[in-house]
Protein backbone atom coordinates (compact mmCIF):
# COMPACT_ATOMS: atom_id res chain seq x y z
CA UNK A 1 0.00 0.00 0.00
CA UNK A 2 1.58 3.26 -1.10
CA UNK A 3 1.76 6.00 0.82
CA UNK A 4 -0.92 9.05 -0.45
CA UNK A 5 0.53 12.12 -1.40
CA UNK A 6 -1.69 14.57 -0.57
CA UNK A 7 -2.82 16.70 -3.82
CA UNK A 8 -2.23 20.31 -4.56
CA UNK A 9 -4.18 22.36 -2.83
CA UNK A 10 -4.35 19.90 0.02
CA UNK A 11 -5.48 21.43 3.68
CA UNK A 12 -2.92 19.65 6.12
CA UNK A 13 -5.85 20.79 9.16
CA UNK A 14 -7.57 17.61 7.61
CA UNK A 15 -4.61 15.01 8.57
CA UNK A 16 -5.44 15.73 12.40
CA UNK A 17 -9.20 14.49 12.57
CA UNK A 18 -7.47 10.99 10.35
CA UNK A 19 -4.94 10.29 13.31
CA UNK A 20 -7.72 11.32 15.90
CA UNK A 21 -10.08 8.48 14.48
CA UNK A 22 -7.63 5.97 15.18
CA UNK A 23 -6.34 7.38 18.23
CA UNK A 24 -9.67 8.02 19.96
CA UNK A 25 -10.33 4.01 18.96
CA UNK A 26 -7.48 2.60 20.44
CA UNK A 27 -7.67 5.11 23.43
CA UNK A 28 -10.05 2.87 24.93
CA UNK A 29 -7.33 0.62 26.49
CA UNK A 30 -7.15 3.88 29.58
CA UNK A 31 -10.93 2.48 30.24
CA UNK A 32 -9.81 -0.90 31.12
CA UNK A 33 -10.32 -0.61 34.62
CA UNK A 34 -14.41 -0.24 34.25
CA UNK A 35 -14.16 -4.57 32.79
CA UNK A 36 -11.77 -5.55 35.93
CA UNK A 37 -14.84 -5.52 38.70
CA UNK A 38 -16.62 -7.76 36.50
CA UNK A 39 -14.09 -10.03 35.02
CA UNK A 40 -13.07 -10.81 38.36
CA UNK A 41 -16.36 -11.81 39.46
CA UNK A 42 -17.38 -13.64 36.28
CA UNK A 43 -14.19 -15.75 36.24
CA UNK A 44 -13.19 -15.43 39.72
CA UNK A 45 -9.90 -13.43 39.29
CA UNK A 46 -7.09 -11.23 41.30
CA UNK A 47 -6.87 -7.93 40.49
CA UNK A 48 -3.35 -8.83 39.31
CA UNK A 49 -5.01 -11.11 36.85
CA UNK A 50 -7.48 -8.84 35.58
CA UNK A 51 -5.04 -6.43 34.87
CA UNK A 52 -2.80 -8.81 32.43
CA UNK A 53 -4.86 -8.24 29.41
CA UNK A 54 -4.13 -4.58 29.74
CA UNK A 55 -0.18 -4.88 30.79
CA UNK A 56 0.01 -7.23 27.99
CA UNK A 57 -1.05 -4.75 25.73
CA UNK A 58 0.96 -2.07 26.56
CA UNK A 59 3.88 -4.56 26.26
CA UNK A 60 2.80 -5.49 22.74
CA UNK A 61 2.26 -1.42 22.19
CA UNK A 62 5.92 -0.78 22.73
CA UNK A 63 6.85 -3.79 20.46
CA UNK A 64 5.30 -3.66 18.07
CA UNK A 65 6.19 0.11 17.89
CA UNK A 66 9.73 -0.31 18.47
CA UNK A 67 9.91 -3.48 15.75
CA UNK A 68 7.01 -2.23 13.27
CA UNK A 69 8.40 2.07 13.07
CA UNK A 70 10.43 1.42 10.35
CA UNK A 71 7.81 -0.11 8.35
CA UNK A 72 5.68 2.95 8.99
CA UNK A 73 8.23 4.94 7.65
CA UNK A 74 8.56 3.10 4.75
CA UNK A 75 4.78 2.17 3.84
CA UNK A 76 3.39 5.08 5.63
CA UNK A 77 0.25 5.77 7.63
CA UNK A 78 -2.20 4.58 5.55
CA UNK A 79 -1.00 0.67 5.44
CA UNK A 80 -0.10 1.39 9.26
CA UNK A 81 -3.84 2.74 10.17
CA UNK A 82 -4.93 -0.62 8.38
CA UNK A 83 -2.91 -2.89 9.87
CA UNK A 84 -4.55 -1.30 13.21
CA UNK A 85 -7.57 -1.45 13.02
CA UNK A 86 -7.73 -4.92 11.41
CA UNK A 87 -5.40 -6.32 15.21
CA UNK A 88 -7.44 -4.31 17.69
CA UNK A 89 -10.55 -5.30 16.21
CA UNK A 90 -9.84 -8.53 15.86
CA UNK A 91 -8.72 -8.07 19.54
CA UNK A 92 -12.23 -7.57 21.00
CA UNK A 93 -13.47 -10.05 18.35
CA UNK A 94 -11.21 -12.74 20.34
CA UNK A 95 -11.99 -11.20 23.86
CA UNK A 96 -15.68 -11.61 23.37
CA UNK A 97 -15.37 -15.15 22.31
CA UNK A 98 -13.25 -16.07 25.01
CA UNK A 99 -15.39 -14.33 27.65
CA UNK A 100 -18.39 -16.30 26.12
CA UNK A 101 -16.48 -19.53 26.28
CA UNK A 102 -15.23 -18.57 29.60
CA UNK A 103 -11.71 -18.64 28.59
CA UNK A 104 -9.40 -15.86 29.96
CA UNK A 105 -6.43 -16.90 28.49
CA UNK A 106 -8.36 -15.71 24.81
CA UNK A 107 -9.39 -12.84 26.76
CA UNK A 108 -5.61 -12.25 27.03
CA UNK A 109 -4.05 -13.20 24.42
CA UNK A 110 -6.96 -11.23 21.88
CA UNK A 111 -7.10 -7.96 24.05
CA UNK A 112 -3.63 -8.21 25.25
CA UNK A 113 -1.38 -9.88 21.95
CA UNK A 114 -3.57 -9.02 19.24
CA UNK A 115 -5.42 -6.00 20.50
CA UNK A 116 -2.07 -5.06 22.00
CA UNK A 117 0.05 -4.92 18.26
CA UNK A 118 -2.75 -2.92 17.18
CA UNK A 119 -2.45 -0.49 19.41
CA UNK A 120 0.96 -0.11 19.05
CA UNK A 121 1.01 0.58 15.26
CA UNK A 122 -1.99 2.87 15.45
CA UNK A 123 -0.34 5.09 17.62
CA UNK A 124 2.65 5.99 16.03
CA UNK A 125 0.99 5.48 12.74
CA UNK A 126 0.15 9.56 12.00
CA UNK A 127 3.55 11.06 14.46
CA UNK A 128 5.77 11.39 11.69
CA UNK A 129 3.29 12.73 9.16
CA UNK A 130 1.78 15.32 12.01
CA UNK A 131 5.42 16.24 12.48
CA UNK A 132 6.32 16.56 8.63
CA UNK A 133 3.09 18.56 8.14
CA UNK A 134 3.55 20.99 11.17
CA UNK A 135 7.28 21.68 11.17
CA UNK A 136 6.91 25.37 12.82
CA UNK A 137 4.53 23.54 15.72
CA UNK A 138 5.52 19.93 16.35
CA UNK A 139 4.65 19.89 19.87
CA UNK A 140 0.94 21.24 19.30
CA UNK A 141 0.78 18.98 15.67
CA UNK A 142 1.40 15.49 18.31
CA UNK A 143 -0.19 16.66 21.12
CA UNK A 144 -3.52 16.91 18.97
CA UNK A 145 -3.37 13.59 17.81
CA UNK A 146 -2.06 12.10 20.29
CA UNK A 147 -4.59 13.74 22.64
CA UNK A 148 -7.37 11.08 21.03
CA UNK A 149 -5.45 7.90 22.79
CA UNK A 150 -5.91 9.95 26.33
CA UNK A 151 -9.45 11.13 25.67
CA UNK A 152 -10.69 7.53 24.04
CA UNK A 153 -11.06 6.55 27.83
CA UNK A 154 -13.24 9.73 27.94
CA UNK A 155 -15.80 7.97 25.71
CA UNK A 156 -15.45 4.71 26.00
CA UNK A 157 -15.42 4.53 30.18
CA UNK A 158 -19.46 5.40 30.57
CA UNK A 159 -19.97 3.73 27.12
CA UNK A 160 -18.68 0.35 28.34
CA UNK A 161 -20.18 1.04 31.94
CA UNK A 162 -23.44 1.39 30.24
CA UNK A 163 -23.15 -1.97 28.29
CA UNK A 164 -22.32 -3.87 30.97
CA UNK A 165 -25.55 -2.07 33.00
CA UNK A 166 -27.49 -3.43 30.16
CA UNK A 167 -25.95 -6.37 28.74
CA UNK A 168 -25.01 -7.65 32.62
CA UNK A 169 -21.93 -8.07 34.36
CA UNK A 170 -21.73 -12.01 33.37
CA UNK A 171 -19.73 -13.66 30.82
CA UNK A 172 -22.13 -13.60 28.59
CA UNK A 173 -22.79 -9.87 29.28
CA UNK A 174 -18.58 -9.00 28.82
CA UNK A 175 -18.56 -10.63 25.43
CA UNK A 176 -21.51 -8.81 24.35
CA UNK A 177 -19.51 -5.51 25.46
CA UNK A 178 -16.69 -7.11 23.42
CA UNK A 179 -18.45 -7.88 20.22
CA UNK A 180 -19.82 -4.41 20.35
CA UNK A 181 -16.58 -1.88 20.94
CA UNK A 182 -14.73 -4.46 18.37
CA UNK A 183 -17.41 -4.23 15.45
CA UNK A 184 -17.92 0.02 16.63
CA UNK A 185 -13.99 0.41 16.23
CA UNK A 186 -13.87 -0.82 12.75
CA UNK A 187 -15.91 1.49 11.18
CA UNK A 188 -14.74 4.70 13.26
CA UNK A 189 -10.91 3.61 12.28
CA UNK A 190 -11.52 3.36 8.73
CA UNK A 191 -12.54 7.06 8.74
CA UNK A 192 -8.74 7.58 9.40
CA UNK A 193 -7.60 4.95 6.88
CA UNK A 194 -9.27 6.82 4.51
CA UNK A 195 -8.79 10.45 4.82
CA UNK A 196 -4.94 10.27 5.88
CA UNK A 197 -2.33 12.15 3.21
CA UNK A 198 1.49 12.72 3.36
CA UNK A 199 2.79 15.62 2.39
CA UNK A 200 4.30 16.74 -0.99
CA UNK A 201 8.19 17.98 -0.63
CA UNK A 202 8.14 21.75 -0.68
CA UNK A 203 11.56 21.80 -1.30
CA UNK A 204 13.74 20.82 -4.69
CA UNK A 205 17.33 20.70 -4.67
CA UNK A 206 19.63 21.18 -8.13
CA UNK A 207 19.70 17.89 -9.63
CA UNK A 208 15.60 18.11 -9.57
CA UNK A 209 15.23 15.42 -6.45
CA UNK A 210 13.98 16.60 -2.98
CA UNK A 211 16.59 18.54 -1.00
CA UNK A 212 17.50 17.43 2.18
CA UNK A 213 16.02 18.33 4.97
CA UNK A 214 17.57 21.02 7.63
CA UNK A 215 19.05 21.08 10.74
CA UNK A 216 20.47 17.55 12.77
CA UNK A 217 19.62 14.66 11.31
CA UNK A 218 20.03 11.68 13.17
CA UNK A 219 19.10 7.37 12.06
CA UNK A 220 16.91 5.27 14.02
CA UNK A 221 20.37 2.91 14.22
CA UNK A 222 22.17 5.49 15.11
CA UNK A 223 19.67 7.11 17.71
CA UNK A 224 19.66 3.87 19.84
CA UNK A 225 23.32 4.35 20.03
CA UNK A 226 23.24 7.54 22.06
CA UNK A 227 23.03 8.74 25.58
CA UNK A 228 20.86 11.52 24.68
CA UNK A 229 17.75 8.21 23.27
CA UNK A 230 18.41 6.48 26.79
CA UNK A 231 18.13 9.26 29.08
CA UNK A 232 14.36 9.77 27.14
CA UNK A 233 13.78 6.36 27.72
CA UNK A 234 13.97 6.44 31.13
CA UNK A 235 12.48 9.73 31.27
CA UNK A 236 9.04 8.38 29.47
CA UNK A 237 10.09 4.95 31.65
CA UNK A 238 9.61 6.85 35.03
CA UNK A 239 6.44 9.10 33.81
CA UNK A 240 4.71 6.13 32.60
CA UNK A 241 4.70 4.29 35.50
CA UNK A 242 3.81 6.99 37.33
CA UNK A 243 0.57 7.81 35.62
CA UNK A 244 -0.20 4.32 34.77
CA UNK A 245 -0.52 3.08 38.35
CA UNK A 246 -2.73 4.87 39.08
CA UNK A 247 -5.07 4.90 35.92
CA UNK A 248 -5.11 0.66 35.44
CA UNK A 249 -6.32 0.80 39.01
CA UNK A 250 -8.62 4.20 38.76
CA UNK A 251 -11.72 2.83 40.03
CA UNK A 252 -10.98 0.32 42.35
CA UNK A 253 -8.56 2.94 44.27
CA UNK A 254 -10.91 6.08 44.76
CA UNK A 255 -13.42 3.31 45.84
CA UNK A 256 -10.61 1.55 48.59
CA UNK A 257 -9.47 5.41 49.20
CA UNK A 258 -12.66 6.58 50.70
CA UNK A 259 -14.33 3.35 51.68
CA UNK A 260 -13.66 3.37 55.51
CA UNK A 261 -14.89 7.21 55.63
CA UNK A 262 -18.94 8.50 55.64
CA UNK A 263 -19.00 9.38 51.98
CA UNK A 264 -18.24 5.91 50.00
CA UNK A 265 -17.72 5.95 46.14
CA UNK A 266 -20.34 3.87 44.27
CA UNK A 267 -19.32 1.94 41.06
CA UNK A 268 -20.90 4.79 38.60
CA UNK A 269 -18.96 7.81 40.91
CA UNK A 270 -15.84 5.42 40.17
CA UNK A 271 -16.52 4.79 36.43
CA UNK A 272 -16.92 9.01 36.49
CA UNK A 273 -13.66 8.91 37.93
CA UNK A 274 -12.28 6.92 35.58
CA UNK A 275 -13.52 9.75 32.99
CA UNK A 276 -12.40 12.45 34.91
CA UNK A 277 -9.14 11.02 34.44
CA UNK A 278 -9.32 10.81 30.48
CA UNK A 279 -10.42 14.20 30.12
CA UNK A 280 -7.07 15.28 32.17
CA UNK A 281 -5.20 12.89 30.49
CA UNK A 282 -6.70 14.32 26.80
CA UNK A 283 -6.40 17.88 28.28
CA UNK A 284 -2.67 17.42 29.23
CA UNK A 285 -1.56 16.27 26.15
CA UNK A 286 -2.95 19.26 23.80
CA UNK A 287 -2.48 21.67 26.63
CA UNK A 288 1.28 20.84 27.75
CA UNK A 289 2.58 19.62 24.25
CA UNK A 290 1.47 22.92 22.89
CA UNK A 291 3.41 24.61 26.01
CA UNK A 292 6.42 23.10 25.20
CA UNK A 293 6.42 24.98 21.81
CA UNK A 294 6.76 28.07 24.14
CA UNK A 295 8.77 27.10 27.21
CA UNK A 296 10.90 24.38 25.65
CA UNK A 297 10.88 20.38 26.17
CA UNK A 298 13.12 20.24 29.12
CA UNK A 299 11.60 22.75 31.13
CA UNK A 300 8.14 20.75 30.67
CA UNK A 301 9.41 17.82 31.64
CA UNK A 302 10.68 19.39 34.63
CA UNK A 303 7.29 20.41 35.66
CA UNK A 304 5.75 16.91 34.68
CA UNK A 305 8.21 14.68 36.58
CA UNK A 306 8.86 17.80 39.70
CA UNK A 307 5.36 18.84 40.37
CA UNK A 308 4.38 15.20 40.14
CA UNK A 309 6.27 13.56 42.39
CA UNK A 310 4.60 16.19 44.76
CA UNK A 311 1.23 15.26 43.38
CA UNK A 312 2.38 12.31 44.27
CA UNK A 313 3.11 13.34 47.77
CA UNK A 314 -0.02 14.77 48.99
CA UNK A 315 -1.85 11.77 48.37
CA UNK A 316 -0.16 9.77 49.76
CA UNK A 317 0.20 11.15 53.27
CA UNK A 318 -3.54 13.44 52.98
CA UNK A 319 -5.43 11.85 50.34
CA UNK A 320 -7.51 9.94 52.04
CA UNK A 321 -8.48 12.98 54.20
CA UNK A 322 -10.24 15.31 51.39
CA UNK A 323 -12.00 13.77 48.40
CA UNK A 324 -11.66 17.03 46.33
CA UNK A 325 -7.57 17.10 47.31
CA UNK A 326 -7.46 13.18 46.02
CA UNK A 327 -9.11 13.93 42.87
CA UNK A 328 -7.27 17.10 41.94
CA UNK A 329 -3.90 15.84 42.82
CA UNK A 330 -4.94 12.43 40.31
CA UNK A 331 -5.91 14.90 37.69
CA UNK A 332 -2.97 16.30 37.53
CA UNK A 333 -1.01 13.48 37.81
CA UNK A 334 -2.62 12.03 34.52
CA UNK A 335 -2.32 15.55 33.04
CA UNK A 336 1.41 15.17 33.38
CA UNK A 337 0.93 11.56 32.45
CA UNK A 338 -0.72 12.23 28.83
CA UNK A 339 1.39 15.98 27.55
CA UNK A 340 4.55 13.44 28.18
CA UNK A 341 3.37 11.00 25.50
CA UNK A 342 2.25 13.83 23.58
CA UNK A 343 5.74 16.16 24.06
CA UNK A 344 8.61 13.01 23.80
CA UNK A 345 8.00 12.73 19.64
CA UNK A 346 8.94 17.15 19.48
CA UNK A 347 11.36 16.31 21.93
CA UNK A 348 13.36 13.64 19.50
CA UNK A 349 12.30 15.53 16.64
CA UNK A 350 14.54 19.05 18.55
CA UNK A 351 17.30 16.21 19.28
CA UNK A 352 17.52 13.47 16.20
CA UNK A 353 15.76 15.71 13.54
CA UNK A 354 12.51 14.42 11.43
CA UNK A 355 14.62 12.23 9.56
CA UNK A 356 13.60 9.04 11.01
CA UNK A 357 11.65 10.13 13.85
CA UNK A 358 8.25 7.94 13.58
CA UNK A 359 11.33 5.07 14.08
CA UNK A 360 12.76 6.70 16.73
CA UNK A 361 10.14 7.04 18.57
CA UNK A 362 8.65 3.50 17.84
CA UNK A 363 12.13 1.87 19.29
CA UNK A 364 11.23 4.84 22.62
CA UNK A 365 8.29 3.48 23.12
CA UNK A 366 9.72 0.36 24.16
CA UNK A 367 10.01 2.64 27.35
CA UNK A 368 6.45 2.73 27.62
CA UNK A 369 6.28 -1.41 27.62
CA UNK A 370 8.39 -1.74 30.33
CA UNK A 371 6.17 0.82 32.49
CA UNK A 372 3.05 -1.09 31.37
CA UNK A 373 4.10 -4.09 33.79
CA UNK A 374 5.97 -2.27 36.10
CA UNK A 375 2.96 0.37 37.06
CA UNK A 376 0.25 -2.26 37.72
CA UNK A 377 2.33 -4.61 38.68
CA UNK A 378 3.50 -2.24 41.38
CA UNK A 379 0.24 -0.90 42.57
CA UNK A 380 -1.76 -4.05 42.02
CA UNK A 381 0.87 -6.46 43.57
CA UNK A 382 1.27 -4.45 46.87
CA UNK A 383 -2.42 -3.99 47.31
CA UNK A 384 -2.93 -7.57 47.02
CA UNK A 385 -0.39 -8.05 49.57
CA UNK A 386 -1.68 -5.55 51.76
CA UNK A 387 -5.10 -6.70 51.68
CA UNK A 388 -3.78 -10.28 52.70
CA UNK A 389 -1.82 -8.69 55.51
CA UNK A 390 -5.44 -7.61 56.71
CA UNK A 391 -5.13 -3.85 55.40
CA UNK A 392 -7.90 -1.84 54.00
CA UNK A 393 -8.85 1.75 52.35
CA UNK A 394 -5.87 3.77 51.63
CA UNK A 395 -2.90 2.01 53.51
CA UNK A 396 -3.21 -0.58 50.52
CA UNK A 397 -1.57 1.99 48.79
CA UNK A 398 0.37 3.46 50.83
CA UNK A 399 3.84 1.56 49.77
CA UNK A 400 3.36 2.01 46.02
CA UNK A 401 2.74 5.69 46.22
CA UNK A 402 6.03 5.97 48.07
CA UNK A 403 7.74 3.79 44.83
CA UNK A 404 6.32 6.35 42.51
CA UNK A 405 7.92 9.32 43.96
CA UNK A 406 11.08 7.89 43.60
CA UNK A 407 10.67 6.48 39.58
CA UNK A 408 9.67 10.37 39.44
CA UNK A 409 12.99 11.79 41.00
CA UNK A 410 15.09 9.09 38.70
CA UNK A 411 13.14 10.33 35.96
CA UNK A 412 13.72 14.50 36.87
CA UNK A 413 17.65 13.53 36.83
CA UNK A 414 17.99 12.04 33.55
CA UNK A 415 16.00 14.93 31.74
CA UNK A 416 19.00 17.08 33.02
CA UNK A 417 20.91 15.04 31.47
CA UNK A 418 19.97 15.29 28.42
CA UNK A 419 22.00 17.36 26.05
CA UNK A 420 22.71 17.60 21.86
CA UNK A 421 23.45 15.08 19.92
CA UNK A 422 27.48 14.85 19.07
CA UNK A 423 27.87 15.95 15.61
CA UNK A 424 29.34 12.20 15.01
CA UNK A 425 26.04 10.81 14.84
CA UNK A 426 24.44 12.66 12.18
CA UNK A 427 23.93 11.67 8.65
CA UNK A 428 25.47 13.38 5.58
CA UNK A 429 22.73 15.59 3.47
CA UNK A 430 23.69 13.95 0.52
CA UNK A 431 22.25 10.08 2.76
CA UNK A 432 19.94 11.74 3.18
CA UNK A 433 18.44 13.29 0.19
CA UNK A 434 19.10 9.94 -1.48
CA UNK A 435 16.91 7.89 0.46
CA UNK A 436 14.27 10.36 0.32
CA UNK A 437 14.17 10.15 -2.97
CA UNK A 438 14.10 5.98 -2.94
CA UNK A 439 11.23 6.16 -1.33
CA UNK A 440 9.19 8.25 -3.14
CA UNK A 441 10.21 5.92 -5.90
CA UNK A 442 9.21 2.86 -4.68
CA UNK A 443 5.92 4.58 -3.49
Amino acid sequence: MSPPVAPPGWSRWLVPPAALSVHLSIGQAYAWSVFKPSLESALDLSGTQSALPFQLGIVMLGLSAAFGGTLVERNGPRWAMTVALICFSSGFLLSALGAATEQYWLIVFGYGFVGGIGLGIGYISPVSTLIKWFPDRPGMATGIAIMGFGGGALIASPWSAQMLESFGSDSSGIAQAFLVHGLTYAVFMSLGVFLVRVPRPTKIAADGGPAPLEGVQVSANSAIRTPQFWCLWVVLCMNVTAGIGILEKAAPMITDFFSDTSTPVSVSAAAGFVALLSAANMAGRIGWSSTSDLIGRKNIYRVYLGVGALMYALIAWVGDSSKPLFICCALVILSFYGGGFATIPAYLKDLFGTYQVGAIHGRLLTAWSTAGVLGPLIVNWIADRQEEAGKSGASLYGTSLIIMIGLLVIGFVANELVRPVNARHHIPAQKEASDVTERQQSA
